[in-house]
């Protein structure tokens, strides 16, 4: 067992030299993640491991198609498939498997705990599923093997409360194996799908609170799972507190009966929210309420003004009217083909100067395929992807 002191300087060297945490701040030190971690430190085997995983796929992989998974058996099926990585989303949870057993609509309803039992759930069926395979002596290389832990992307809503809830979902999460965690600038107690009006946004300052308590619980577990941050400035223009200094300037003068702040929503505020966040996070994204390669392209180029290497990612949601918003050409291309709009790379979760996209199936809402898009001055080596959630 290393001693405080050793423990200190292993991180801070870690943080300086590894370019896992490039232009990534934390707003801690060293000292305080060892010291938040105990005598005893638990080894999170699944979590990190998955975290690796999804952080190497992302970064040397051309493509990578990712499904949503609600069930085990699911998950399973889709390794078999050759899937890379599940998505686990808070509405298919809120629908049809939280631990009250209730179908809710995607409004934060379910207990907190819902999320990580069903990460662990898929985790304890790729287990069983590898045994299986293990046992019948089939190994890595072998014809028919599958590479079962798949690395699990997560949605943590906006948090289930304040920061320290922000700080004990995360931990939750990687207990449970998840590789990577999302998280929302919504006020938790009334967030709504990304779709619905009424969203109520916190301060700026508030949802940077969140990022960094997620990372802190990832460093104190010694795990180095994916932060990844989601604004809904796009549409929402409700907000708690006007005393941020980077909302002021979208303050609009009136109040509701409520008392939250009237916003001037759409691609601005949430520019200045993604730039704001792009410190803290390892990947930003924006949501939109239709699927719009112009404000992708418009929102990618601002963002890498300020931050040239930061990963972004859009949400290609299955809640979309397609067809009403591009024609079937750029549908069927838009996701691989560069055009005009934007010039798709390969397909990644950290890059540069990247757009990441999901796309679901109109089939299925538990459908993702992670595509990337770049702004137009992005030079051609950058590459991204991204797990965005269906709302």
């Amino acid at each position: 067992m290393s001693t405080r002191e050793q423990q200190i300087a292993a991180l801070e060297k870690d943080w300086a030299e590894n370019p896992r945490w490039k232009g990534i701040k934390r707003g801690y030190s060293a000292a305080d993640v060892v010291r938040l971690r105990g005598s005893f430190q638990v080894e999170h085997t699944l979590a990190r491991r998955g975290a690796e995983k999804l952080w190497d796929l992302v970064n040397n992989t051309p493509y990578v198609n990712c499904l949503g998974a609600l069930t085990g058996g699911q998950a399973v099926q889709q390794a078999k498939a050759g899937i890379k990585a599940i998505y686990l989303s808070g509405w298919q949870v809120a629908a049809d498997n939280n631990e009250y057993a209730a179908m809710y609509p995607d409004q934060s309803l379910y207990p907190v705990d819902s999320v990580p039992k069903v990460v662990e759930r898929i985790n304890n069926a790729f287990n069983r599923a590898d045994e299986i395979q293990w046992s019948k002596n089939i190994n890595k290389g072998d014809a028919g093997h599958v590479e079962y832990h798949l690395p699990i992307v997560a949605d943590a809503e906006a948090g289930f409360g304040g920061v320290l809830n922000a700080y004990e979902l995360m931990k939750a999460m990687i207990r449970a194996g998840a590789a990577g965690v999302h998280w929302e600038d919504q006020l938790a107690s009334v967030k709504k799908c990304g779709h619905m009006g009424g969203k109520v946004l916190v301060p700026t300052t508030e949802a940077i609170q969140k990022l960094i308590a997620a990372r802190m619980a990832s460093d104190v577990y010694g795990v180095p799972t994916l932060v990844i941050a989601r604004t809904d400035a796009e549409a929402a223009d409700l907000l708690t507190s006007d005393y941020d200094e980077n909302d002021k300037p979208f303050l609009t003068g009136e109040r509701t009966a409520e008392g939250f702040y009237k916003t001037k929503k759409g691609l601005d505020q949430a520019i200045s929210r993604a730039i704001a966040y792009a410190d803290y996070a390892d990947l930003v994204w924006c949501e939109t309420g239709t699927p719009d390669l112009e404000f992708a392209r418009k929102f990618a180029e601002a963002v890498h003004k300020v931050h040239p290497g930061k990963m972004l990612a859009y949400n290609c949601s299955p809640s979309f009217n397609w067809k009403k918003n591009l024609d079937d050409a750029t549908i069927a291309k838009f996701q691989t083909t560069p055009s005009a709009a934007c010039r798709p790379t390969s397909r990644r979760f950290r890059s540069r100067n990247s757009l990441l996209v999901t796309v679901a199936t109109p089939s299925s809402r538990t459908s993702r395929k992670l595509v990337p898009v770049t702004s137009t001055t992005s030079p051609p080596s950058s590459r991204a992807a991204s797990p965005a959630s269906p709302h």
